[in-house]
């Protein structure tokens, strides 16, 4: 396994070097974009750079500013309350709109992830207050924070032994196309609550033991029927300012038809929400495998939460589920279901076991258990940029746990937010993941912005289609989450209604790029890549061919050469490996990470040049 870990790694910086290359590239052709159009003004991110330039004239710390904060609303004088509410404003602008204000010390965290914290529990930081300061600060945050617009909603308050409180403060979004977004891959084994926690996290109904609260979410007849999911559904949560769950008045409904028909659309959610979580539910069954490596693949998840049965354990399409993830580098979060009907010695050995897995040289994760409403705050705030992976222990049928998992998703940071994977200042780069024909409107597209920005009405490219040709068409509409909008940004998820062209003219894996007279797009036939296998039974020779999944794109391949000096390839060995897709041509770009599997085999690499 630590191969495998030293190939991740190495094929983590191919994909930083190239995409880091590429930027600069962009950058340029932008620029070159750009030049005719100088008397335009910019909108989007200009503006919200400016006022956090102003606001801070030097970027602070956060924790040093929220701080200093805190100190000027204790000071009595008027002056010093309204130079918080400017600093607070700044900070808010500085961190999209979301910031959780810590009042009081805060504890090592290390105790708090073991579970172990107690009064006595030395190394505490952050500035010690007593229980009036900390109902003083509370009041005139929540002041401040209403005053310019934004709502502040009480995380929790420990008054014993080390006094601390930890507030959300939230800005609404002026728009749906700004409202942040989270997108979750939902996974797991057959019958391990997938669909049913969905149904009780957005729905707000419990579920009575017999699969009542997943109903909502079947799409299919045949879903219905056998009570599996075998495609990739999309469900929302959205948190209103005041950071409460936004659910359907029919939450406390008990009848199967009501839960089914009474929900919430989702531009409902969206115009109320200030943030929004999008749930990939992916199939469990084997069967189903490819659907749900397409999603893991195109989704662009921020996290993937693994579902695990505690009366079953860690089994089956688990494992598979949990090795595609650390093989895309995804942060993972473990959900344990049914713990209301499991005996304790049962759950004791699922517990044991998932941490034993989570431990094991293949993973690497740390796992910290999630028992209280501090510990899901600590390590939502901090998701992502450590090796720790929460564990939530719940019930759909009495809700335990429950609060502790929205909480989390509540605060953790935005799928967009990503700066490192999506870039606004690069060229359009859209990738299609679905695509509808839609009665009146046409051909609906629905995928990734991957770079850059577009606006309804521009003129862009599509293709490559299967001569490898792009097409010019015009984007007559957008929708995000179901709600019309005009501009989309990198890293968002948006639906495109495009101008004259057909449905049979589409498919997914096929790019929106900008129009440029100079640049020619590319159609890739042929690429050479740095792979390692990971599973197969014999040998792996030229004209060998498998399905390749690479970001939206799902295709045949076969190897048309190999560096490999016997020119076989076994389990464990690694090679520089000549790709060709065998029925049309692609975009894809060096950097780009590549599972491909056919039966059992499965490998796994990075594209370093294209042929």
């Amino acid at each position: 396994m630590t191969t495998l870990r030293s190939f991740q790694n190495e094929i983590d910086e191919i994909h930083n070097r190239e995409v880091t290359k590429q930027r600069a590239h962009g950058l340029v052709e932008k620029e070159k974009e750009n030049k005719p159009s100088k008397g335009k003004t910019k909108e989007g991110p200009s503006e919200t750079s400016e006022v956090q330039d102003g606001a801070g004239s030097e970027r602070l710390d956060l924790e040093d500013l929220g701080d200093r904060i805190l100190t000027l609303l204790l000071c009595q004088n008027t002056a010093d309350h309204d130079t918080a509410r400017d600093q607070l404003a700044a900070l808010l602008t500085q961190c999209n709109g979301e910031y959780v204000v810590r009042i009081g010390e805060r504890p090592p965290r290390t105790e708090l992830f073991a579970g172990e914290l107690t009064d006595d529990t030395s190394n505490w930081t952050g500035q010690a207050r007593s229980v009036e300061e900390i109902d003083v600060l509370r009041e005139r945050v929540t002041k401040a924070v209403e005053e310019i617009g934004g709502k502040a909603c009480l995380l929790f308050d420990v008054r014993t032994g080390h006094p601390r409180a930890s507030i959300l403060l939230r800005l609404p979004p002026p728009n749906v196309s700004l409202t942040p977004e989270v997108r979750c891959a939902v996974v797991g084994n057959v019958d391990s609550g997938k669909s049913t926690t969905l149904g009780v996290l957005t729905r707000g109904a419990l579920d009575d033991g017999r699969g009542r609260a997943r109903v909502g979410l079947f799409r299919h007849k045949h879903e219905l029927e056998t009570g599996r999911t075998s495609s990739v559904g999309m469900e929302i949560l959205g948190f209103a300012p005041s950071g409460g769950p936004i659910l359907p008045n029919t939450a406390k409904s008990v009848d199967p038809d009501v839960i089914r028909r009474e929900k919430l659309g989702w531009d409902e959610i969206s115009v109320q929400a200030a943030k929004i979580v999008s749930f990939i539910d992916l199939a469990g069954h084997e069967r189903y495998l490819k659907t749900t490596l397409y999603g893991l693949t195109s989704g662009a998840p921020s996290c993937v939460i693994l579902m695990v049965g505690a009366n079953a354990g860690l089994i089956g399409m688990s494992k598979e589920h949990l090795a595609i993830a650390l093989a895309l580098s995804v942060p993972v979060v473990v959900c344990i279901t049914k713990i209301d009907m499991t005996p304790a010695n049962v759950l004791s050995e699922t517990v044991k076991q998932v941490v034993k897995i989570l431990k094991s040289p293949g993973c690497r994760k740390t796992p910290v258990f999630v028992k209280s409403i501090e510990t899901a705050t600590e390590i939502a705030t901090s998701f992502g940029s450590d090796k720790v992976c929460p564990i939530f222990q719940i019930s759909n049928v009495t809700g335990q746990g429950l609060d502790f998992v929205r909480t989390f998703l509540n605060l953790l940071p935005s799928s967009e937010g990503d700066k490192e994977k999506f870039a606004v200042d690069q060229p359009l780069e859209y990738s299609i993941t679905e695509v509808w024909s839609v009665p009146y409107v046409g051909t609906v597209v629905n995928g990734i912005l991957n770079a850059g920005s577009v606006n309804a009405g521009d003129t862009v490219l599509l293709g490559p289609d299967a001569n490898g040709n792009y097409q010019s068409t015009v984007i007559k509409s957008m929708q995000r989450k179901r709600a019309d909008v005009t501009r989309a940004e990198a890293g968002q998820c948006v639906s495109l209604a495009l101008k004259r062209i057909r449905r049979a003219q589409v498919r997914k894996g096929m790019v929106l790029v900008n129009k440029l007279d100079n640049v020619p797009t590319r159609a890739i036939r042929q690429f050479e890549g740095q792979v390692l296998i990971l599973y197969h039974n014999t040998t792996l020779q030229k004209n060998y061919q498998a399905m390749l999944h690479c970001g939206a794109i799902r295709q045949t391949v076969r190897i048309v050469g190999m560096d490999h000096p016997q020119g076989v390839l076994r389990t464990g060995d690694r090679a520089t490996v000549q790709f060709e897709f065998i029925s049309h041509p692609e975009f894809v770009k060096e950097g780009m990470k590549l599972l491909f599997r056919e039966g059992k085999t499965k490998g796994l690499g990075v594209i370093t040049k294209l042929l």
